[in-house]
């Protein structure tokens, strides 16, 4: 015979930090979770609008990242991946290219001097052909 089959819990505990469980994912309470949300005060402050330069800013520090940099030096480094570094890197390539006369001078001047950062990194990160 067949075991039953349970379902998974989850458990959000972003807001709050308390040990209660939520409700189960097969059997969600529409009270509950409005409740929740209207009598806990957000503990966490509120994230920035995503702008163009800060896309930009999020690529490239990914980038660096994959190169090797170590962004904040709480996190364990990340083994470098350069195939990967160069994708986003050639990503943004595009994004120069395909935005052309649509920027502002603040934005053109992030993607230009973010590109400039990333190629001359790689460049000495690259093994010789």
């Amino acid at each position: 015979m067949a075991e039953e089959e349970h379902g998974f819990v989850i458990r959000d505990r972003r807001a709050s930090g308390a040990t209660e469980a939520a409700p189960t994912a097969s059997s969600p309470s529409k009270e509950a979770t409005s409740a929740t949300s209207s009598t806990e005060p957000s503990q966490t402050p509120p994230t920035p609008p995503v702008t163009f330069s800060s896309f930009i800013i999020s690529l490239g520090s990914s980038s660096l990242m994959l190169m090797g940099e170590q962004l904040d030096p709480q996190q364990p480094s990340i083994p470098v991946n350069l195939p990967q570094a160069k994708e986003i890197i050639d990503l943004l390539s595009v994004l120069e290219d395909k935005t052309k006369g649509n920027l502002t001078a603040d934005e053109q001047t992030v993607l230009r001097d973010m590109l400039y950062a990333l190629r001359m990194k790689y460049v000495t990160l690259a093994p010789p052909k």
